[in-house]
């Protein structure tokens, strides 16, 4: 495995190589994708491009510091996740205590899941260490939506957006997607949307995956990308993709997952019933 496996993130990957390759390593990055794109599995391979003394740029999968970051055991690396709902402030206070050490190898290196569910205080900890860097240390905060980051702290990143390495057919929650637009553009009544969200939905991950669907759908809309965008207002496209985002938000927060679907649907399908 190398970063040369997110062969539809070549490009970038390729940037990322030559800037590795030529000691031109930022301090930070935001490494951004929806739910089902290997933002971790990027950020693992990114690590091993750094560290990689055979392949730098690339990674070898065989070297000592290869393999133990593929076996989760690589000293100088640290990990943060979302503590319940959040990432809080004393997890980044104790990253930053990690990161003031020096490291066993040449670098330290963190990675911040779920880094858009930070806190606001956690935020502005992270801020200051992002504004004055430990050393050389790299520090990679994986995101679904950059947008509930401080500005001040995606001016200090990098940001690259990972594009999901299946097509968009192959996706989970693309075909309930359709099938859910296709009767909202069709002025289907709360029953029948009812009755498709029992059909197509059985669990949370569906729920999740049914949302992400519906996210590319009015993306694409709004990008004009899908030719139906000529029957929405720009308007109406983007606080439906707001509505989306807060039903994330209340299956985040452990609301039911029928209740949550059944309500974006009223907002969405307006008060036509």
């Amino acid at each position: 495995m190398s970063l040369g496996r997110f062969r539809e993130n070549n490009r970038m990957t390729e940037r990322l190589a030559e800037s590795i390759r030529n000691g031109r390593v930022f301090h930070a990055y935001i490494i951004e994708g929806d739910r089902l794109a290997d933002k971790e599995g990027f950020a693992l391979e990114f690590c091993k491009a750094i560290v990689c003394q055979k392949a730098p740029g690339l990674g070898c999968d065989s070297c000592p510091a290869c393999r133990k970051l593929e076996h989760g055991n690589y000293e100088d690396l640290h990990m943060v996740e979302a503590d319940g709902m959040s990432v809080k402030d004393e997890q980044i206070e104790e990253l930053q205590e990690k990161l003031r050490r020096k490291p066993f190898g040449e670098r330290n290196l963190a990675i911040i899941k779920d880094a858009d569910t930070m806190t606001a205080r956690a935020q502005n900890r992270l801020l200051k260490t992002l504004e004055e860097p430990y050393g050389a240390a790299v520090i990679m905060l994986l995101s679904e939506n950059t947008e509930n980051l401080l500005a001040t702290i995606r001016s200090r990143c990098v940001t690259y957006r990972l594009a999901d390495e299946k097509t968009t057919a192959e996706m989970p929650g693309t075909e309930a997607a359709e099938a859910i637009f296709g009767a909202l553009a069709e002025g289907a009544g709360f029953a029948s949307l009812k009755s498709l969200l029992a059909e197509k939905m059985k669990s949370r991950e569906d729920a999740f995956a049914l949302l992400d669907g519906l996210e590319r759908i009015y993306e694409a809309l709004l990008t004009e990308k899908d030719e139906r965008y000529r029957l929405y207002r720009k308007e109406k496209i983007m606080r439906s993709i707001e509505l989306i985002e807060e039903a994330r938000r209340d299956l985040l927060a452990k609301v039911n997952y029928q209740y949550a679907l059944k309500n974006l649907l009223i907002k969405i399908g307006g008060t036509q019933w």
